[in-house]
């Protein structure tokens, strides 16, 4: 068991965690959930003794072996395989060790050793994971050195879970993979034999992979049960809990504050009074927990939708050397509400097929036609460096809207989201979700037909991502979608495009079955060659896209109840709080019978729209949706 008993963290003078406890469970998968900035990364380095506690203890069984990712990405002249290999040092030193050995008994005991910790599988246990992680086997005899750094941090990822540790240490490990390492790594540590925490805001991944959430917020830790649909449920129902507790203490407060001041200065009430003043003084007040709500994020919708097709691509090649295309033979329609994500692995083409739609990357052969006055909005993650870092949010609207006056600057900067003081910090100072959120706001400036957006979700949050979902489903235009998120596309996609063997075509399957492929494929095989299926695999696909044309309106029709509720529920809320103004039903009785009617007829309203929601969601249930 991992006990952390009263710790209290600072950072740069700011305090993070305030006299927290908690106790993990050995063997437990942990996923640890909160705000950016609230200190979780800081928790991993007190863990692993990088950062020193302020106060409290942090107590681990006795020769555990803590793994974390290496925070430099691997180089140098050796193999991928080798560099996975050697991650294991007790393995690494017995093999240099038995070349040299000569006494006899020596050599016996290395051997020994050598079975005991399995060395002789290590190679096919290490190429599996590098094949699962995205190598293919003449990738993983390669020197680390021809790799990027977001390739070269997957080889660190692979060494870490090579050596098994006892705790395995995880800070947003999906940011450098693609969706189909993110669902083997889903897989892999959903069956890890041991201790797991991990930092991450991606809710398949936490649903899928953890049994426990650790939630750190308003400098505490707080740890449930199960994954991150049931932590959400369970907090939210606490929240509401609480939000009444308060509402009856505040009430009771009043009314003895009241009592105090009518009678205080009278001689037959004073010691009633008095006793009320100590009661007061010594009712603490409940703290309120700061809700996790994110920004809104906004996407400038079109001033009109154009007629479909948006985009025809005629027997289309493309590539970065004439002569040599990464993609052939394409020929797709894209309309002008098409919601469509991209599958494949990193490496096949899709970063470039959505240079190409966006008009960044001309066409070798074949023909583009793109509908008259089409507006396009591409956003990339690499597209964070070319913001300027001396600059406010202001300024870069400003570059947009040369001639207009400040007025008009502030309000589309605060459209962004990033309203009165906020508008002029420098994007130097700006969080990772802040600078991205600045970057689709500058992306959709014009109002785009076709929005294009590869890996969004990088650097946002939980509560981010969420807003950025309901602005994409509630965006008019089409969207085309590159993404690790699962539950992002599951909650936006209504058609899939697969990238494979140097083309693109329609998926024929769901996101359910694509992840069987993705897991079935031996050895780790990443489906890069021409996407054969034997005949249960067609006959699944098929099925598959049934499913999808059978539960596609039915899902549409969820989202939009689920649109309705959040409308009626902030009504509702709006006009509580109009009748809960003092003396409102005595100053304005004919305002307070409006309001009781209107909430009223909202009351009654959201029962239909929940029971609405309940019969689709049964009827999306019994479809296999």
């Amino acid at each position: 068991m991992i006990v952390l008993d009263e710790i209290s963290l600072r950072l740069a003078g700011r305090l993070l965690i305030d006299h927290a406890s908690v106790a993990i469970p050995e063997g437990a998968r942990v996923g640890v959930v909160g705000r950016n900035g609230s200190g979780k990364t800081t928790l991993f380095k007190a863990l692993v003794g990088e950062l020193e506690l302020e106060s409290g203890a942090i107590r681990l069984p006795s020769r555990t072996r803590i793994g974390r990712v290496a925070q430099e990405a691997p180089a140098g002249p050796d193999s991928l395989l080798e560099r996975v290999l050697a991650a294991d040092t007790e393995r690494a030193a017995l093999m240099a060790e038995r070349e040299s050995a000569t006494d006899g008994t020596r050599m016996a005991e290395i051997e020994t050793r050598l079975i005991d910790i399995d060395a002789h599988s290590a190679p096919a246990r290490a190429a599996t994971i590098l094949a699962g992680l995205g190598f293919d086997e003449s990738a993983q005899s390669r020197p680390c050195a021809e790799f990027s750094g977001g390739w070269r941090m997957r080889v660190a990822l692979a060494a870490l879970l090579f050596t098994e540790p006892d705790l395995l240490l995880l800070d947003e490990p999906t940011n450098y993979l693609d969706l189909e390492g993110t669902l083997w790594l889903q897989d892999y540590l959903a069956n890890y034999p041991r201790t797991v925490i991990l930092i991450s805001h991606d809710r398949d991944l936490l649903d899928t992979s953890v049994d426990h959430i650790l939630h750190l917020a308003n400098q505490k830790l707080t740890l449930y049960k199960g994954g991150f649909t049931g932590f959400d449920r369970q907090r939210r129902e606490r929240l509401l809990l609480d939000q009444k507790a308060r509402k009856k203490q505040d009430a009771k407060r009043a009314h003895m504050e009241s009592f105090v001041a009518r009678f205080r200065a009278k001689a037959t009430k004073a010691k009633q009074a008095q006793s009320r003043l100590k009661a007061l003084a010594k009712m603490e007040p409940l703290s309120a927990e700061v809700s996790d709500e994110a920004a809104s994020i906004s996407i400038r919708h079109p001033e009109r939708l154009l007629s479909p097709p948006i985009v025809v691509l005629d027997h289309v090649a493309v590539g970065y050397v004439p002569g040599k295309p990464v993609l052939r033979g394409l020929d797709l329609r894209i309309d002008e509400d098409d919601r469509i994500a991209l599958l494949g692995p990193n490496g096949n083409g899709k970063s470039t097929f959505a240079k190409l739609l966006a008009d960044r990357l001309k066409a070798d052969s074949g023909n583009v036609v793109r509908a008259d006055k089409l507006e396009v909005a591409y956003l990339a993650q690499h597209q964070l460096d070319e913001l300027h870092a001396d600059e406010s949010p202001a300024q870069h609207v400003r570059r947009l809207m040369k001639d207009a006056p400040e007025s008009r600057v502030r309000g589309r900067a605060a459209e962004m989201g990033f309203s009165g003081g906020a508008a002029d910090t420098k994007v130097s100072a700006l969080s990772g979700g802040e600078k991205a959120r600045l970057l689709l706001g500058l992306a959709c400036f014009n109002g785009p037909h076709l929005l294009i957006l590869d890996e969004p979700t990088n650097h946002l949050d939980i509560e981010a991502r969420s807003a950025l979902i309901e602005a994409l489903n509630d965006f008019p235009g089409a969207v085309i979608l590159i993404s690790h998120d699962r539950h992002l596309l599951e909650a936006c996609a209504e058609r899939l495009w697969r990238v494979a063997g140097g083309t693109v075509k329609p998926y024929d399957g769901d996101l359910d079955q694509y992840r069987r492929e993705v897991l079935s494929k031996s050895d780790g095989d990443r489906m890069t060659g021409d996407g054969r299926r034997d005949r249960a695999e067609a006959r699944a696909a098929e099925g598959g896209a049934k499913r999808r044309t059978a539960t596609g309106p039915i899902k549409k029709r969820i989202r939009e109840l689920e649109g309705q509720v959040d409308k009626l529920e902030k009504e509702i809320a709006e006009i509580d709080l109009k009748l809960s103004e003092p003396g409102m039903h005595a100053r304005k009785p004919f305002d307070a019978a409006r309001f009781a009617k209107a909430r009223e007829e909202a009351v009654a309203a959201l029962g239909r729209a929940e029971e609405a929601w309940l019969a689709a969601s049964a009827e999306l249930e019994e479809a296999g949706g």
